[in-house]
């Protein structure tokens, strides 16, 4: 009731926005699992309320970002109370889960990960090839990577709307995880000697997919099981990092049929 009677105060900042404004209004949110992609709290706000909006924030994975108070007024016209949360375009996965539910359909999980990808439209076209060639999920950390929003739902042509997304508060973390499932972890290298259809896609894999300009992190790619490189014709300086991620998952596709 509280974010319905928000929601029809301020319908030309907030349906535009997609945003949830005020303490309960967010808060009630929060314990209904509403999908909410991140928080903007004020950073001297403090009270009951505040404090439950932060835990739960913590136990759903929900990024809380601290900002003045004049970031919260240029959102909004009505009375934010110190806290607007976003509401996500797609509904957030537990990994685990994700991983049961690949077993229990005796499914060999097909997984990509995303490091320090920023572009929203690269996030939404390798959504789209992940759904083509039959991927599970897409693994993205709290930071560090472009927000799932309606340009990206858009962008993959609804794709992430069809597929498994997990946010994980350590991409590092997220590996173990991934190891201890017998899921092995792969980054590309240009450097690298082995090449990509020379690598076992067949088992549980996942693919580390880096930031076009940096790269996957050097401890994210030490985590990784093996490293191996896209053959080119010419010696350009790389692909697209959608357009790469495109062509391994259709190589994986290749193999499992």
């Amino acid at each position: 009731m509280f974010i319905l009677q928000y929601m029809f105060q301020s319908k030309s900042f907030q349906s535009k926005k997609n945003i949830i404004v005020g303490r309960n209004p967010v808060a009630e949110a929060l314990k209904q699992y509403a999908g909410i992609d991140k928080i903007l709290l004020f950073k001297n706000a403090s009270g009951d309320v505040i404090n439950e909006i932060r835990k739960f924030a913590k136990e759903q994975n929900i990024p809380v970002q601290y900002v003045p108070n004049e970031k919260l007024n240029g959102l909004t016209n009505i009375s934010h109370q110190g806290v607007i949360a976003f509401r996500s375009a797609v509904k957030y996965q537990d990994l685990q889960q994700i991983i049961d539910w690949i077993n229990d359909k005796g499914e060999t999980a097909l997984l990509i990960m995303l490091d320090g990808v920023t572009d929203v439209r690269n996030i939404g076209a390798i959504a789209r090839s992940a759904v083509c060639c039959g991927a599970h999920a897409l693994i993205i950390p709290e930071k560090g990577v472009g927000a799932i929003n309606e340009d990206a739902v858009k962008s993959s042509a609804g794709a992430l709307e069809h597929l498994n997304i997990c946010r994980v508060n350590s991409l590092l973390k997220a590996v173990d995880d991934l190891h201890l499932n017998g899921i092995k972890v792969f980054t590309s290298e240009m450097s690298a000697k082995k090449k990509l259809y020379e690598l076992n896609l067949t088992d549980p894999c996942c693919v580390i997919m880096g930031n076009e300009e940096k790269g996957v992190q050097q401890y994210m790619s030490k985590a990784a099981d093996e490293h191996f490189s896209i053959p080119m014709k010419s010696e350009f300086d790389s692909l697209n990092v959608s357009v790469a991620a495109g062509i391994i998952l259709y190589e994986a596709m290749k193999q499992r049929s």
